[in-house]
């Protein structure tokens, strides 16, 4: 799977939590958010970086919990990062 071809899955997939997400498609996600957040970033500093963030955060937790049903996890391993290190 390509760069264009894995952009294009989750976009048609963006609000999708069941199913699986190949690691490509994942990992292209998710150059693709850190490019145009960037890129958003430089242009017009925070505002139009926070509303790329808001307008992606569907299609990329989407695509996470679909990889993480790919890896045979459940979704609610999204929130072990919430934990602090300290409280385990």
């Amino acid at each position: 799977m390509g760069f264009v071809e894995a952009i294009r899955t989750c976009l048609r997939k963006y609000a999708t939590f069941v199913g699986t997400a190949t690691r490509p498609e994942y990992w292209w996600f998710f150059l693709f958010n850190v490019i145009g957040s960037a890129a958003f970033r430089l242009i017009g500093g925070n505002a139009l970086s926070s509303l790329w963030s808001l307008a992606f955060l569907l299609p990329g937790l989407g695509v996470a919990v679909r990889r993480l049903h790919d890896t045979g996890r459940s979704a609610w391993w999204l929130f072990t990062g919430l934990i602090p290190p300290w409280l385990i």
